[in-house]
């Protein structure tokens, strides 16, 4: 990938979560979801994606499930009326960068449909309940489910 980047839009505690997750991975896998309106602490990885716009490598972090030997994550942004913008880099670029704690894998991302969304919405839904909120304010959307599958 090429020339990092963090964007100014993102929200402080998230750019610290991208900060702690570049120098301490294994500690940053852990985040305490009260910072997102839940509570108790859950799984994050480090989603790195090619900017559609800017060619430059985007971090986020994420909270996921494994799903075999994949991970799954959703693209929420909080809600929005918008998928967020790492979505539409994974839509145009779909092989990306993940980390996941101190392991990192090259992945590429495909959005999952029909009953393997349903299943996999419940499973992240019930590691993270303010996803079903989410879901109800992003009426004109179907938030996306997107698995991660590592390659090579």
């Amino acid at each position: 990938m090429s020339e990092h980047q963090i964007p100014s839009s993102l929200p402080s505690w998230i750019s610290e979560h991208v900060k702690l997750y570049k120098s301490d991975p294994a500690k940053a896998h852990l985040w305490d979801s009260a910072l997102g309106g839940s509570k108790g602490l859950v799984t994050t990885l480090l989603l790195t994606t090619t900017g559609r716009k800017s060619g430059k490598d985007i971090s986020i972090p994420l909270i996921y499930a494994p799903y075999g030997s994949a991970f799954v994550v959703i693209a929420s942004k909080g809600g929005a009326p918008e998928h967020p913008a790492w979505y539409k880099n994974l839509l145009a670029d779909p092989v990306c960068d993940i980390q996941v704690s101190t392991r990192a894998y090259k992945a590429r991302a495909r959005t999952a449909q029909g009953e393997e969304r349903t299943k996999l919405w419940k499973q992240l839904q019930a590691i993270y309940p303010p996803y079903d909120a989410y879901q109800k304010a992003a009426t004109n959307r179907e938030i996306p489910v997107v698995v991660l599958e590592p390659v090579g």
